[in-house]
């Protein structure tokens, strides 16, 4: 019989109380968020939050970090991470994720032996299972642990469960970093990160759910979700678009006609 999202986060809790200390990789979004607060009301202060900062994370997310644990009580370490200075990072290649990812997995563990805690945790689900996702080969290397896979929660029951919590993030829009808007290949630079980061911002503020600035060279492709279109190309929004990411450095703006979707740089990989 299928189970609960209820019933796995039972699963959930009982793995984390096994761990017994957790160091848990915070970026904001739904899965961390919900895997932060199950894993306080389970280990209390022995369950801390990890934070990196860099250039490909927005200043939002950072806030709404520290707001959360504060509000929460719960201790929050914020570390250093700036991904253009690994080595090839900036480059694009195919194994981005995987540089950036055991770069920041690598200091977390440090924070882990310096706190005396056990274990480190992120929040990855059962659907990011099916995506192409190099980052995962680094936390399987480097013996990370991903409680939400464990109990073998989708988005959809972190998103049920994080409503019977009562946390916002419920409904929060999915997010990824901002090198995930580059196609491979193409050069990763502070600036068009800023361009993207701005451009999202801007779309987000205009009232859409789920947006991507995809970059390519100086052209933005735009994705927001289907039924968000019509919104998208009414006029007045339009010409305020274009006019905004045109101060940002963009060339051209486009829309992508088949709207948000996870992962749409992966398409070019069997290219």
């Amino acid at each position: 019989m299928k189970q609960t999202a209820e019933e796995k986060e039972l699963i959930l809790r009982k793995y984390l109380r096994d761990l017994g200390s957790v160091v848990v990789a915070f970026s904001s979004g739904v899965d961390s968020t919900y895997l932060l607060k199950v894993a306080h009301e389970e280990l209390g202060d022995k369950a801390i939050a990890a934070t990196a900062r860099s250039c490909s994370f927005p200043v939002r997310e950072l806030k709404e970090a520290e707001q959360f644990c504060s509000e929460n009580g719960i201790r929050h370490i914020i570390c250093e991470s700036e991904e253009l200075e690994i080595e090839g990072f900036k480059h694009n290649p195919k194994n981005r994720c995987y540089l950036c990812k055991r770069e920041l997995f690598e200091k977390l563990l440090g924070v882990a032996e310096k706190e005396q805690i056990q274990a480190v945790v992120e929040g990855s689900n059962m659907d990011d299972n099916g995506d192409y996702r190099p980052g995962l080969i680094a936390i399987d290397e480097l013996g990370i642990k991903s409680p939400l896979r464990h109990a073998e929660m989708t988005k959809n029951d972190i998103r049920e469960r994080s409503k019977a919590l009562g946390l916002k993030t419920w409904d929060k829009q999915s997010f990824a970093c901002l090198s995930s808007r580059f196609v491979y290949g193409e050069e990763i630079t502070e600036e068009k990160l800023h361009m993207v980061d701005q451009a999202e911002q801007l779309l987000l503020d205009m009232g859409f759910h789920q947006v991507r600035v995809r970059i390519h060279g100086t052209i933005a492709r735009i994705e927001v979700l289907p039924d968000e279109f019509s919104n998208l190309i009414k006029k007045e929004n339009c010409q305020k678009i274009v006019k905004e990411f045109k101060a940002y450095g963009f060339t051209y703006v486009t829309m992508d006609l088949q709207g948000y979707r996870m992962g749409s740089m992966n398409e070019t990989l069997g290219e």
